[in-house]
């Protein structure tokens, strides 16, 4: 430091009558929650000088800015997974258990997050069917406006009828929320053969979706586990017992729109990926924000590759699955 640097810091420096007087303004402030106009009064000076006392009580560490989080906010976890992750944000919220206990809250958060984002002109895609993704649905409130221009289903039905009336109702009532055209895939998600699969892609409802996929700005997923919920077997929305060996001897832990991918999100190189009416995983990445809505202990495999993996870039997921993503990756 030169010489006149030097000179001009120490004249900065505030003197003990200071300091006492600039420490009795703050915690006039601070603490008894006086205004800046009592304060002056109180102590016989000017009210500006009351303000850059304040000011420069900060400057010097006299007052000091702390955050207390509330019971139930997480948002040291969400800003770490985000760091972590690459994330371009994270929702955690205050619930754990099974996916009976998770999935409503993580569909309630998703949902919130969703009325805060869509703020009008987005394209948004929705993968078929996830008891996530109803749960999301199910949360949200009609905007008083059109917010969604267009939503188009990323995947088809696995096959059975129930599966693809879930997901018609599903992209139905979104649409209905949003003010968005819907655009519905009205084909199974996985065919017997890639030669029925290339068949199908050329038809033209088809082709009109997968086109719009192209144009999404928001895709929202749920992320799948190797092992089937109870909900997804009632349903129908389960991979045969054959299949589903085959992929984990293969490596897979998850999977989004039946895009099958490792514990380091790399997808898998199987039969069942060229037998699948879904968005690409190129197609997906291409998308702007990836909202992936995912928890539960049964899933933390799952998700920890679809982060790795840069399949999703915004996770709303809970403060149990948070944590655990976070071991041994921090």
């Amino acid at each position: 430091m030169s010489t006149s640097s030097a000179l001009r810091t120490a004249m900065l420096q505030p003197t003990e009558e200071q300091l006492r007087l600039m420490a009795k303004v703050a915690r006039m402030y601070h603490e008894r929650g006086m205004r800046q106009s009592a304060i002056a009064e109180a102590l016989h000076i000017s009210q500006p000088r009351v303000s850059r006392m304040l000011k420069r009580a900060t400057e010097i560490g006299i007052v000091r800015t702390t955050v207390a989080l509330p019971p139930g906010v997480h948002t040291d976890v969400e800003e770490r997974l985000e760091q972590v992750f690459k994330l371009r944000q994270a929702v955690v919220v205050d619930a754990g258990g099974g996916d009976e206990d998770v999935t409503p809250a993580i569909g309630t958060a998703a949902a919130d997050y969703l009325s805060a984002t869509l703020i009008g002109g987005d394209t948004v895609g929705i993968s078929s069917w996830s008891a996530s993704l109803i749960a999301v649905v199910g949360a949200m409130s009609p905007f008083r406006t059109p917010v969604v221009d267009t939503v188009a289903q990323l995947v088809g039905g696995v096959g059975d009828p129930r599966v693809q009336m879930q997901a018609t109702r599903l992209i139905g009532q979104f649409a209905n929320i949003t003010g968005a055209e819907p655009m519905l895939l009205p084909t199974p998600g996985v065919l017997g053969t890639a030669a029925a699969r290339e068949s199908l892609m050329a038809d033209s409802t088809v082709a009109d979706v997968v086109a719009c996929w192209s144009r999404l700005t928001v895709a929202l997923v749920g992320i799948g586990a190797m092992e089937p919920s109870d909900l997804a077997r009632q349903s129908g929305n389960a991979f045969p017992e054959a299949d589903r060996t085959a992929l984990e001897v293969a490596g897979a832990v998850g999977d989004i729109c039946f895009r099958f991918f490792d514990d380091q999100g790399v997808m898998i190189d199987s039969d069942i990926d060229n037998r699948v009416i879904g968005i690409s995983p190129d197609q997906l990445r291409a998308v702007e924000r990836r909202v992936g809505v995912a928890g539960g202990p049964r899933k933390v495999a799952a998700i920890r590759g679809a982060l790795l993996g840069g399949w999703i870039n915004v996770l709303v997921t809970d403060v149990d699955t948070a944590n655990r993503l976070l071991e041994g990756n921090e």
